[in-house]
């Protein structure tokens, strides 16, 4: 019982000061602290990284060529997405990195290499569903409160496929064909 109360103070302590950082006009205050520039670009590279991976893995994996093809759509675009994001994090003198962190790695990938035929495919897109909804939440936040315009203008601009790609999942997900053209 002491842990947990121990556990608890240190979570109100830590958020304290993330509210303080938060902006007046932002309406509803958010319990997720406001992302550097920096951790977003760090977001968003390990994202581009572990969607291609794992979109490269669904091309290799997947029994449905509805998959297949979703998959390599998100190796081609977030590939593409990647680059973009190198090009606006050096104009802002930040650092993109260049591999996927180990507990990506341990957390969305491993798993998936488990899996076989059905379930890969429910595994993946389920997945595919939860992390661009993930993803388009923190672009979305960096589009709008990002503080060099290098990066704010990369996020706006990666929205529309993130986008793209989530509703190209729930299509999968409902039986419907996705649409895998650019």
């Amino acid at each position: 019982m002491k842990r947990i109360l121990t556990a608890v103070c240190c979570i109100s302590i830590m958020t304290i000061p993330v509210l303080a950082q938060m902006h007046h006009g932002a309406g509803h205050a958010s319990p997720k602290a406001a992302m550097t520039d920096q951790q977003f670009v760090d977001f968003a590279g390990q994202t581009d990284m572990v969607e291609a991976n794992l979109g490269q893995l669904a091309q290799d994996a997947a029994p449905s060529q509805a998959v297949k093809d979703y998959g390599n759509m998100l190796v081609t675009d977030h590939t593409a997405d990647y680059h973009q994001l190198q090009d606006a994090a050096q104009q802002a003198n930040l650092t993109a990195p260049t591999a996927i962190d180990a507990e990506q790695n341990k957390a969305l990938i491993g798993p998936l290499h488990a899996l076989k035929g059905k379930a890969f495919d429910r595994r993946y897109i389920q997945d595919m569903i939860a992390g661009h909804t993930k993803a388009i939440a923190i672009y979305k936040k960096e589009a709008a409160d990002a503080q060099n315009s290098a990066i704010k203008s990369y996020a706006e601009t990666a929205l529309p496929v993130l986008q793209k790609h989530l509703d190209g999942a729930k299509d999968i997900q409902a039986g419907k064909p996705a649409n895998t053209t650019p």
